[in-house]
């Protein structure tokens, strides 16, 4: 029984590791998503830190990830339409992610 319960503790912990890095890795993406839409909208460096947490904020609505792409697509008019957004989004994902794991790494 004692093996159970160790097996069951290390898979709880490996699960509460993996879901602390997946909202780790979401939140760097969000932030570097707004920047990349501050850029666009020809912000400088101070409003676009701020700016990149309006975007980081709108993804912890209820609605998420279609919170943030409406918000964009609302700020952004002809600037980005919604698939460069979402490309520009699973791509900040993919950035976000080799942070973390170069981060983690040294």
């Amino acid at each position: 029984m004692a093996d159970f319960d160790d097996r069951k503790r290390g898979f709880e912990g490996k699960f509460a590791h993996d879901e602390e890095l997946r909202f780790k890795a979401v939140s760097r993406a969000n932030k570097l998503l707004g920047l990349w839409a501050a850029d666009l909208l020809g912000k400088t460096d101070d409003q676009a830190a701020t700016y990149a947490q309006e975007v980081a904020r709108a993804g912890f609505a209820a609605s998420g990830r279609e919170g943030i792409v409406k918000k964009l697509m609302s700020d952004l008019g002809d600037r980005a339409d919604e698939a460069a957004i979402r490309a520009r989004m699973d791509a900040a994902l993919v950035e976000a992610q080799e942070q973390l794991s170069q981060a983690l790494s040294n």
